[in-house]
């Protein structure tokens, strides 16, 4: 029984080290809030479930080395709601990324993104008036634009290097006109405009487009949907360390509840051994 207890007290305090995971999952998230995806609402459930396993941990922890019914009892109970919260919020990551991803262009390195493409409640955040006032805000703050020049020798990069580069999202949805926009390359920022085929193949993103370097593409569709695409391949790399950090606070709950029943039964004096002395020595019948 004491084994078993230290067991589920080395079990918890691991459970603290996954708890560190989830927490840097969602500091992780933070940072790119800040920085590249710019929608600073998705990390906080994130870091508010690392932080109650965190402390539960400790309570189950304390509880098993100390064999403490009451804090054991806290413990799973606590625990159970909080594995339920992070199956949903991983169910809930997955449904609201589920759609839209990039598409290959003939002859470039990079994708385009469109907004029809994408749907559900993440898109209806992203596209909202007010939403995106902070999104685009906080990518011209960014600079995530100004970063992408590049130059060799001091010579600017060409358009045939330009069009092999591994954009990112954001850097093809935001930071340059769409391709069938058909305007002639300057910079990785800076486009002629005359001559292009404006209003064919994007629609309403051709004449959106600006020179302006504090409003390029910001307002256009391709730039809504490259946030997306961002945030899609941000939520499911972490949703998949939640996943691998769920199976394994289950298989931890299982046997804290182990724990919890050898507790109990040793409050309540009803351990095998005690058991099998009282049937060993049965009562004298006095004549």
């Amino acid at each position: 029984m004491r084994a078993s207890n230290h067991l589920i007290g080395l079990l918890n305090f691991l459970t603290f080290l996954l708890s560190a995971v989830i927490l840097g999952g969602g500091i992780w998230l933070s940072s790119r809030a800040n920085n590249i995806d710019c929608l600073k609402f998705l990390q906080w459930p994130l870091i508010v479930i690392g932080a109650a396993i965190m402390v539960v941990s400790l309570a189950g922890f304390a509880g098993a080395c100390y064999r403490n019914t009451f804090l054991m009892w806290l413990y799973l109970f606590a625990m159970f709601f909080i594995i339920a919260a992070l199956v949903g919020f991983i169910i809930f990551a997955y449904a609201v990324t589920d759609k839209g991803s990039g598409r290959p262009v003939m002859n470039k390195g990079y994708l385009e993104y469109y907004l029809r493409d994408y749907s559900g409640w993440l898109k209806d955040r992203v596209v909202d008036d007010d939403y995106w006032a902070n999104i685009r805000s906080c990518l011209r703050d960014s600079k995530v634009c100004s970063k992408m020049g590049r130059s060799f020798n001091g010579v600017p990069e060409s358009f045939e290097m330009f069009s092999m580069r591994k954009l990112s999202p954001i850097q093809s949805g935001c930071c340059k006109p769409p391709t069938d926009c058909g305007f002639v390359y300057v910079n990785e920022t800076l486009w002629n405009i005359e001559g292009g085929t404006v209003g064919l193949g994007t629609d309403t993103d051709c004449p959106r487009w600006s020179n302006d370097q504090q409003q390029l593409c910001y307002q256009c569709d391709s730039c809504k949907a490259g946030v997306l695409d961002s945030l899609k391949k941000s939520w499911r790399k972490v949703s998949v360390i939640n996943i691998v950090v769920l199976i394994l606070l289950v298989i931890f709950y299982v046997i804290g509840c182990a724990a919890f029943r050898n507790n109990k039964s040793i409050d309540n004096d009803e351990t095998y051994g005690e058991a099998r002395m009282t049937k060993a020595q049965p009562s004298r019948i006095q004549l």
